[in-house]
């Protein structure tokens, strides 16, 4: 009953950001310089933004997971940015219980696996199950009919050439505000009771979106992935919107599920509408989608009066 414990245990906490609270660090001194902080900030190889406002500054920081450790996109820009900054702001954290670690497993056969009697070409339109069927051609096996469309779509995404793990944005500003015992902290919790019982309780059917997007990924392959990361490095910042990786990132669990992705952008928002108030500079790394989607907090932030300066991050701008 529990064989597939483990790696449902392991996108579990990944997917969900399930990490221990990070130590209270102390803070660094006022930087002399706020110009050479956002200058250095530039040079990193990511999208980022400065937004201004009296005596405040916060260098919005967008992130993409799947960023390869091996990938050159000069962190070390970034890096020194956060040693100079005053505060950071980190994505939003899941806290799981141990008690919400017991019900997991306990209810793994309904989180890993289709209801029984259930196949993939009941929940997938045809046409769609026809696809699925292409892409998975190569399985050893056929286990991934009955796997539940949860884990179907973050086995999908890997075939599309994401690379779980890495380095990217927030794991250089994390380590560098380490360091430099620059405080920092999450601009949000998610408990871990509300994301196993969204886990348990949401129908095949509302994952649907999330395998259409997720086969529209695999069929372009790795050279989709590669693109995506280009994108980004290259701070073209619609592209990477748009790439059919991000897309399908954006539509499962956990950014897409419906209970928990309206809590991740309330709290980017709230977080970076109270950044701006505060004197000094703040740094903050976000997803970048939720930085440069439609309504998403650059458009806010441009909506209320100011002017976030970096990168285009629509297309018609």
């Amino acid at each position: 009953m529990f064989s597939a414990a483990p790696k449902y245990c392991s996108l579990f906490v990944a997917g969900a950001l399930v990490l221990l609270p990070a130590p209270a660090l102390a803070q660094e001194p006022p930087v002399d310089t706020v110009d050479e902080v956002v200058v250095v900030a530039r040079r990193a190889g990511a999208p980022m933004w400065t937004v201004e406002r009296g005596g405040s500054t916060v260098i919005l920081v967008g992130a993409i997971a799947g960023v390869p450790r091996d990938y050159a996109w000069r962190p070390e820009a970034l890096e020194a940015a956060t040693r100079r900054s005053q505060r950071i702001l980190y994505p939003t954290e899941g806290r799981a219980s141990f008690s919400d670690i017991l019900r997991l497993l306990w209810r793994i056969r309904t989180i890993a696996r289709l209801p029984r009697g259930q196949t993939t070409a009941d929940v997938l339109p045809p046409e769609l199950q026809a696809r699925l069927e292409r892409v998975m051609a190569d399985e050893r096996s056929d286990r991934w009919r009955t796997q539940s469309l949860v884990g179907l779509g973050f086995d999908l995404t890997e075939k599309a050439g994401l690379e779980r793990g890495g380095r990217g944005a927030v794991d250089a500003v994390r380590r560098a505000a380490r360091e430099a015992r620059v405080d920092g902290r999450p601009v949000g919790f998610v408990r871990g009771d509300e994301m196993v019982e969204s886990l348990i309780s949401a129908p095949p059917a509302a994952y649907v979106p999330c395998i259409a997007a997720s086969v529209a990924a695999a069929e372009i392959g790795p050279d989709g992935a590669a693109a995506r990361l280009d994108a980004w490095r290259s701070l073209r910042v619609p592209d990477v919107v748009a790439a059919p990786l991000d897309q399908a990132l954006n539509l499962c669990w956990p950014s897409g599920d419906p209970e928990i992705a309206p809590e991740l952008r309330r709290h980017w928002t709230e977080a970076v509408q109270a950044a701006v108030a505060e004197p000094g500079v703040t740094l903050a790394v976000a997803p970048l989608r939720l930085l440069a989607e439609p309504g998403g907090v650059l458009d806010q932030l441009e909506a209320a009066g100011l002017d976030p300066a970096g990168p285009p991050w629509r297309s018609d701008q």
